[in-house]
């Protein structure tokens, strides 16, 4: 049977330790004989390799224990698949957590995190390459390339654990291999290339495997197994044989020259030169970006350069490392400084054989506005500074030295071939000075040609003079031009060709009408416009207007013969029929500029006039004014006089929305009184019932509303709401009658007198002003009596006393 060479050498395996199985079975001593492994939970195998790996008996004792607690192979088998399950789960668990399901890892992985956070303090201080001008520190473009080493947010170039082993990947070392085997057979193993470069499994003798790919490895591992599995991997035996790698060894390799943290790093076997870099920080400021080699064996095997990745993502000469592997950055041969117009100012590295076109290339060339004619070149020379201009037909040929400065300017804010034409033409704007435009007449054609209000006798062209750039005016004779009867006029850059329009040229022009038409207001005048056009585009005549009283007034302007040295217009009258026709002596009446027309109102034409009455009359409502003599007292009467009841002292007369005290009982009585008012258009009269009561406010300690009594007196109202408060204007008192008249108390020296109440009054009690109210309370004004009071008996008492004793 093939399980036996497994299950003899079984407890010889350092995939479970002896220690770990035996002390689970010594443990289960608790637990009936007869119970079988398959019952047992996870939880008690957890505990069962806990308390194994707490005891201290050596493996010898334990698996001598258990013997003689009566376990048999069988059981030893079951447990051992226990354990490897309750394991994988538990592994399984962990590695989901942490994100490392794939279960490969660096073998004495260091943690980079301190390394990444020293690195990027160290660019701090290092990437900043600075120059003095006299005192005053500037701060230069970067080198191209250096930012790819200092964001670790963005980039870290960490080597990806997580890709198939690749085809040319050579074991070494802690290398882990993970060999599992399949189909009629399940087993797995898992082990570690030992220093001497073998793999140990069960009893088999050491496989060596150091320096080979990994299929060459699994043909040799599967090869031997076939010792203890017989026909793995043969067709048709039903077992087979995978063998993949696990977690990856380490590797030392050594970064010196130009680097930011030279020295000896530990990095994955499956770390490129990018990751190397990477953690070194990658080139200092005199590190070469361009030549980077990679020793091993004393021999160069790669020359790396960065701008191939930087411009191009090219890795070709990204080799993965080896163990003892020598990455030197050498320094730098040739420096340039590209600065100005160009899409990535900043320093690059030269080599051989490449010239200025090469530079702007690595720039990213020239931006839309560069000036791409000549470039400004500073070069140092064994003296001193020189100063070069290159045009861009020799960048091609030009070849950089270490030093050089270039500066790509901007193309001036100017054009050299820009006209313009504004004013009276259907296209104004800016146009292009090229064959079909280098007139006046071809400038107009361009621009659609002229439009109807053009002024044809005079043009202008602005023109900048050549010296001085000073403007200067050209005058022609637009209407000579373009009919051919003059010359036409040639152009030059930067001209503006400006016709105006003949309404520019003089005041703005319009007439007014006003009065009975039905939008009045000023209109634009037009040649040869008459009062009829004008009163048509008034919206034609109102209602009331007049046709025999229509008055135009005119300002005198130049023909002052006929009218006196006093007068400044002229008026004109005229009547007008029902179309609109105005009957004149004259042919045709033509208005002129700014002239005024009235348009009059019939003398006895107006809208009709109404006032409104309402409360305790027969007939309230709405009613016209018949004649401009009727007064309120018509208006009663109008309305079939007053209701029984009806309280004429409490009448309310309103116009305009105002309230006029109106004693309705004296127009009643006598119709000549002075209250008996015209009326106008929107009065209102409002006539309430009795009133019988009088109301009490203001600084009252109970303001209210109490029954009319005549025979009462202000004051005696005033008791009955509780009396002033402290802060009453007593002498302010008044009364408001029901009809909104009001009266105050009248002040004669030591007397007052009150207004008389009568029925529906309001008394008012103001509040004092702040600036006399008192400012000490009653009670301490009644202290403040009865203390002075005390201090006089105290005086009248000692004044007697000494009377007595004389």
């Amino acid at each position: 049977m093939i399980f036996l060479p497994r299950l003899q050498s079984l407890f010889s395996s350092k995939k479970i330790p002896l220690l770990l199985i035996i002390g689970l079975f010594f443990s289960l001593n608790s637990l009936a004989q007869s119970s079988k492994v398959d019952d047992l939970s996870d939880e008690q195998i957890m505990e069962f390799m806990r308390k194994a790996e707490s005891s201290g008996m050596s493996e010898a004792q334990i698996e001598k224990a258990a013997k003689l607690q009566g376990f048999t192979a069988a059981d030893i088998s079951k447990m051992r698949d226990r354990i490897r399950d309750v394991q994988n789960g538990s592994q399984k668990n962990k590695m989901d957590k942490d994100g490392s399901g794939n279960g490969r890892k660096q073998q004495n992985q260091e943690d980079l995190s301190e390394k990444k956070a020293e690195k990027k303090e160290a660019q701090k201080v290092s990437r900043k390459i600075t120059k003095y001008s006299d005192t005053t520190e500037v701060a230069m473009p970067a080198v191209f390339g250096a930012s790819l080493f200092e964001d670790a947010n963005n980039l870290s170039f960490e080597p990806n654990l997580r890709i198939a082993t690749p085809k040319n990947y050579q074991l070494g070392p802690d290398d882990e291999l993970l060999i599992d085997i399949f189909g009629t057979v399940l087993d797995n193993y898992k082990v570690k290339v030992s220093p001497e470069g073998t793999v140990k499994i069960l009893n088999i003798s050491p496989i060596y495997v150091n320096g080979l790919t990994i299929d060459a490895a699994s043909e040799r591992i599967i090869s031997r197994l076939r010792q203890l599995y017989q026909g793995l991997n043969v067709a048709g035996s039903g077992a087979s044989a995978q063998v993949t790698l696990g977690n990856v060894r380490s590797i030392k390799v050594t970064i010196t020259g130009e680097v930011q943290r030279p020295g000896s790093y530990t990095i994955s076997s499956l770390a490129t030169v990018f990751n190397a870099l990477y953690l070194s920080g990658g080139p200092s400021e005199n590190g070469s970006f361009r030549n980077i080699r990679v020793i091993r064996d004393n021999k160069v095997v790669k020359v790396l350069d960065l701008y191939d990745f930087l411009l191009r993502a090219d890795q070709k000469d990204n080799i993965r490392l080896q163990d003892q592997d020598v990455i030197r950055v050498a320094d730098y041969e040739s420096r340039v400084e590209l600065s100005g117009e160009v899409k990535r100012p900043m320093i690059f590295e030269v080599q051989k054989g490449e010239n200025l076109k090469d530079v702007l290339r690595f720039g990213g060339g020239f931006t839309d506005k560069a000036y791409t004619y000549s470039i400004g070149l500073r070069r140092n020379t064994p003296k001193e500074l020189k100063l070069m201009d290159i045009t861009s037909d020799e960048a091609l040929a030009f070849v950089p030295q270490n030093g050089d400065k270039y500066k790509i300017g901007s193309i001036l804010k100017r054009f050299e071939n820009r006209v313009f034409i504004t004013g009276s033409v259907f296209r104004e704007g800016e146009y292009a000075l090229e064959n079909d435009t280098r007139t006046v007449k071809n400038l107009i054609k361009k621009a659609e040609g002229l439009k109807e209000n053009a002024f044809l006798s005079r043009a202008l062209i602005i023109r900048k003079q050549a010296l001085g750039g000073e403007k200067e005016i050209i005058a022609f004779d637009l209407a000579k031009v373009v009919k051919g009867e003059a010359n036409d006029i040639n152009l030059q850059r930067e001209d503006s060709v400006v016709i105006s329009m003949v309404s520019a040229l003089r005041q703005k022009r319009y007439v007014t009408i006003n009065g009975q038409v039905n939008k009045g207001g000023a209109y634009d005048y037009i040649d040869n416009m008459s009062i009829e056009d004008l009163v048509v585009l008034a919206g034609g005549l109102t209602y009331g207007a007049t046709a025999s009283k229509i008055e135009v007034s005119r300002r005198v302007k130049s023909d002052t013969t006929d009218i006196p040295s006093t007068q400044n217009v002229r008026i004109f009258s005229f009547e007008i029929d029902e179309n609109l026709k105005v009957l004149s002596k004259e042919n045709k009446f033509s208005l002129q500029p700014f002239d005024i027309v009235q348009i009059r109102k019939l003398p006895r034409y107006e809208n009709q006039k109404t006032v409104y009455i309402n409360g305790e009359i027969k007939y309230p409502g709405y009613y016209t004014i018949k004649e401009r003599s009727q007064k309120i007292s018509d208006l009663i009467n109008l309305a079939g006089g007053l209701e029984i009841g009806a309280f004429m002292k409490g009448a309310r007369f309103y116009r305009d929305s105002l309230l006029i005290g109106v004693d309705l009982k004296e127009v009643v009585e006598n119709n000549t009184t002075a209250d008996n008012l015209l009326l106008v258009d929107g009065d209102s009269l409002y006539i309430p019932r009795e009133q019988q009561t009088v109301k009490l406010t203001g600084e009252l300690l109970n303001p209210l509303s109490v029954t009319y009594r005549p025979f009462m007196k202000v004051k005696d109202y005033i008791s009955q709401a509780g009396g002033e408060t402290q802060l009453a204007a007593t002498s302010k008192i008044f009364v408001k009658y029901a009809n909104g008249s009001s009266d105050r108390v009248k002040n004669y020296w030591l007397f007052r007198r009150y207004p008389k109440v009568e029925q529906g009054s309001e008394i008012v009690v103001p509040t004092m002003a702040k600036d006399t109210q008192s400012k000490l309370t009653p009670a301490e004004r009644i202290g403040i009596i009865t203390g002075i009071s005390s201090f006089g008996l105290v005086i009248i008492s000692v004044l007697n006393y000494l009377n007595t004793t004389k």
